[in-house]
């Protein structure tokens, strides 16, 4: 399940690092690993940060975290599906956006679904650090693999790969839901 959540949660930061990658024309060995870094170690951390803020409330939250876990993973899933459906212009970067600021609001952006899932893991008696290991290593690999493909696979393949993320992360929600109801 671990594997399948960090699947999901990478596939933000493969459309990210597609777009990036087909925007530029491919990215640059330097380009892809500071991708990759911040993506991994974000997604790493971020989880992380959610388990730990999930813990405090948990005991507030147990009779019902099952319900919590569904919709958090709903609301998550259904960003992405919204977001890879909806057509959007091709993005132009005037500076390396691979770089600086920019790279660090990207990471930022791509984690903040890894920081609800965090939350929702609280709720399952899992080992956290093995968890957000695999997640950050996940990111870390799906980041690599789309900026070697990026000049390839373009923009569309990133849309349709967060759309598909948010699929898996529905589906992942209504099995825990499942799984305490029945």
């Amino acid at each position: 399940m671990i594997f399948l959540i960090a699947l999901a949660l990478a596939l933000d930061a493969f459309a990210v690092t597609a777009g990036i990658g087909a925007s530029l024309h491919g990215l640059t060995l330097g380009a892809s690993l500071r991708l990759a870094l911040h993506f991994g170690l974000f997604q790493f951390f971020m989880s992380l940060l959610g388990w730990l803020a999930g813990g405090r409330v948990i005991s507030l939250i147990e009779n019902f975290d099952h319900w919590a876990a569904f919709f958090i993973l709903a609301l998550v899933g259904g960003r992405m599906i919204y977001f890879g459906w909806r057509k959007q212009p091709e993005k132009k970067f005037r500076s390396d956006p691979t770089r600086g600021w920019f790279l660090f609001l990207l990471s930022v952006a791509t984690s903040l679904d890894a920081l609800a899932v965090g939350f929702t893991l609280a709720t399952l008696k899992i080992n956290i650090l093995m968890a957000a290991i695999i997640i950050g290593l996940i990111a870390f690999i799906l980041t690599m693999i789309a900026a070697c493909l990026s000049s390839y696979i373009g923009y569309l393949a990133g849309r349709w790969a967060e759309f598909f993320g948010g699929l898996i992360l529905i589906a992942i929600g209504l099995r825990i839901l499942m799984s305490h109801l029945g």
